[in-house]
């Protein structure tokens, strides 16, 4: 069971996981043993609230596949449980990113001195370009 927050959980027959090589340094452990994780979680039939899902689905991620799967490759460490721990980490950091609701806008007016100022550079720059005009001779 994956704790996200108080009140959203992940049960873990919702997770896939593959046991993988890992690529990279290592020796002749690399060659033998498969130590790396790959994480697969779909978003679309999870127990997630709609809201996180939507907003999950949402993020402009790269391990976000476009059926909806999360897919995470976890090969940091040397033996496949601490790279189990670390993909289940992953998982939830990404969908902590994903409660968080983004804040709304407030619009802002301007000032009235800041509405002065503009009118008056206008103005004034009107004035220089009317003054640009040919010099009537008299």
């Amino acid at each position: 069971m994956l704790i996200i927050s108080n009140h959203i959980t992940i049960s873990e027959h919702e997770i896939t996981w593959n046991a993988v090589r890992a690529q990279g340094s290592g020796g002749q452990n690399v060659n033998k043993v498969s130590s790396a994780i790959h994480l697969r979680f779909d978003v679309q039939a999870s127990s997630l609230p709609e809201e996180v899902k939507s907003r999950v689905l949402a993020l402009r991620d790269q391990r976000i596949s476009s059926d909806g799967v999360v897919i995470i490759k976890a090969q940091r460490f040397r033996t496949q449980e601490k790279n189990r721990t670390d993909a289940l980490e992953r998982l939830r950091t990404l969908i902590l990113s994903a409660m968080k609701k983004p804040k709304k806008r407030v619009p802002t007016k301007p000032t009235r001195g800041s509405k002065e100022r503009r009118l008056k550079s206008k103005a004034r720059r009107g004035q220089v370009k009317s003054l640009r005009g040919k010099v009537p001779d008299h």
